[in-house]
């Protein structure tokens, strides 16, 4: 088991007002698997991601990585458990628009312990002969196919990816979602997707559905399919 949560509550305060994201989640997620998180925008599937990925915190309940247990961990341990284990895939590439991917990749290897070198991380979402680019000359499917390679470059057990696709149009999207399966299968690398996307859902092992702050439903595909299968 990779992850493991129980009666995870998260709750914020606007004024004199709460606002309950999380209330009582049960979840678990294991090695190598992909894992599809839907819900519609509100349901907490946000807030459960950034808790499982060490930037957030919980108010309530316990969620562990493996033998560690994050709940109670200070900052400087979850800096740590997010250097060396989680990467991040958000719908917003992040790449900084004077560096080349190359050099955008880099960034994250020159502070990992175990990195896979930049050639080898853009090689692997199919940017091979885009190494030199600046994200101005690449469209949006293949900046964020840099965004995933930086992500795994450092060779993280867990990759979290918040709306991957959010921001493309379905084409581009499949493109993406493609690079997301082959890590998983490639590097069996635990993927956990969040979208509001149903049909991206086919593709996982596991959908998870979420409502108001709780899990409503767990389903396991007998078969995945394959994104180019997948019709938005």
């Amino acid at each position: 088991m990779v992850f493991e949560t129980r009666g995870l509550t998260k709750t914020y305060r606007m004024g004199e007002v709460e606002i309950h994201a999380l209330r009582g989640v049960d979840l678990d997620l294991y090695a190598a698997e992909l894992v599809v998180m839907l819900g519609a925008s509100g349901s907490g599937k946000s807030t459960l991601l950034n808790i499982m990925g060490g930037l957030d915190t919980a108010t309530g309940g316990r969620v562990r990585y493996r033998d560690q247990d994050l709940t109670r961990a200070s900052d400087h341990a979850l800096t740590e458990f997010r250097r060396d284990h989680v990467g991040f895939v958000f719908q917003f590439y992040n790449l900084i628009a004077s560096l080349t991917a190359r050099e955008n990749v880099a960034i994250v290897t020159d502070i990992s312990r175990h990195p896979m070198a930049p050639e080898e991380a853009l090689g692997l979402v199919g940017l091979e002969d885009r190494l030199d680019h600046f994200p101005s000359q690449l469209s949006g499917g293949e900046q964020q196919r840099v965004a995933i390679a930086r992500a795994i470059a450092k060779q993280p057990a867990v990759l979290l990816c918040d709306e991957p696709t959010g921001a493309l149009d379905s084409k581009t999207g499949i493109r993406v979602l493609e690079a997301l399966e082959h890590i998983n299968r490639e590097m069996q690398t635990t993927v956990a997707i969040i979208t509001h996307n149903e049909v991206i859902g086919e593709m996982a092992d596991r959908v998870v559905r979420l409502h108001d702050g709780r899990v409503v439903d767990i389903h396991t595909n007998a078969q995945r399919r394959a994104p180019a299968e997948l019709h938005w």
